[in-house]
Formats: C-alpha cells, structure tokens, sequence
C-alpha cells in the first residue's frame, strides 16, 4: 500500500522528520498514533484503513441515524443556546426530549414534556445531547450508560470537553463526539 507520507507532518517535537524517513527506516513495524499526524487530526488518522471513520463520518452517521435526542440541560429561555438548538432539531423531525430537574414536567414549543433525569426517559434514545458544563458531564455518561436504553451516542456541545468521559463512553460502546454543535454540523455538511 503507498501513502502520501510527503503530506503530512509529524507535530510532535521528537519527530520532526518526515514520514518518508521515518517509514524507510522503520518500514516493518511502521505505526503513529493518529494524534501526532497533521494538518488536521481531527479528521482521523489516514493510516488506520479503509473502516476507520473520520469524525466527520461519524456526525453525519450519529445525525442521520437518530431518530430520538434527549437534550441534557435544557433552558426555557428562547435566547438560551440550548433551546435553540432543541428547537432546531425539532424543526428538523427529530424528536427531542428536554431533561432539565429544575422544568420537569414543563411542556416545549413542540409538544414535548421537559423530564427531570435521564432516567424518566420511557422510550430508547439514540443521542444524548450534554448542555452542562466539562466537569459535569462525567456523571450524565454515567447515567447513559446505567439507564438509557437505544443506539446512543453522546454529544457535547462546543466548548464541552471531557477526555475522561469520552473514555468511558467508549469502553460502553457509545460513539461520542466533543465540542460541536448538530445545529452548526446539520447545515455545514449538507444534511
């Protein structure tokens, strides 16, 4: 198999050499973790194979497959970002379920009843959408993972990143994907 090692560089200090060097001196047992490649790791590691899915895939799989989004800290104020996101996606025929303790019981714009936790979720859900804070998030993975039933993945919103979480979440077997918003990736990839 022949990569085009000539276009990406290794960002690590230690490695300032090219792939091309690198990959002739160590050609049997050639491997880079894929967060040392650039221009752009986010997009995946281009070395891992055909299966590998980039995070782009992954957005595109995670917002074309769910059908139903429960939204973890949402607001009743329409200037709140996370009611306008619910109201996005809503708009779009996804069914969201608002889960804010201190609204429980409130009903949104469209129709859907705000629950308390996670665990007042009745029917499977295929994505969880964190609006809390990065040191917050920790306890709602642990709450997806014991009580939501469904395909879930889970989504933190810009500027929420949690690593550890992230970790977690994956060794249950959800998808996870960090500091986006589906209501900026829906348009930006043409879904």
């Amino acid at each position: 198999m022949i990569f085009e090692f000539e276009r990406y560089a290794i960002q690590d200090s230690f490695y300032h050499q090219s792939f091309k060097q690198i990959a002739a001196r160590n050609a049997a047992s050639f491997t880079v973790p894929c967060s040392r490649l650039a221009p752009e790791p986010r997009f995946g590691c281009p070395f891992l194979g055909a299966d590998t899915m980039t995070e782009d895939n992954l957005v595109v799989q995670i917002l074309t497959q769910a059908k139903v989004i429960a939204l973890v800290g949402w607001s009743p104020k329409p200037d709140r970002p996370s009611h306008r996101v619910a109201a996005y996606l809503a708009a779009r025929g996804y069914r969201v379920i608002p889960v804010n303790p201190g609204q429980a019981g409130v009903v949104t714009p469209w129709g859907e009843a705000v629950r308390a936790t996670l665990r007042d979720l009745t029917v499977p859900v295929d994505m969880v959408d964190i609006f809390r804070t990065p040191a917050e998030v920790g306890p709602v993975v642990d709450e997806v993972i014991a009580h939501v039933t469904g395909r879930r993945a889970i989504w933190m919103q810009l500027g929420v990143i949690n690593e550890p979480a992230a970790l977690i979440a994956r060794a249950a077997g959800l998808e996870v994907v960090m500091n986006r918003c589906p209501a900026i990736e829906i348009p930006r990839l043409g879904l």
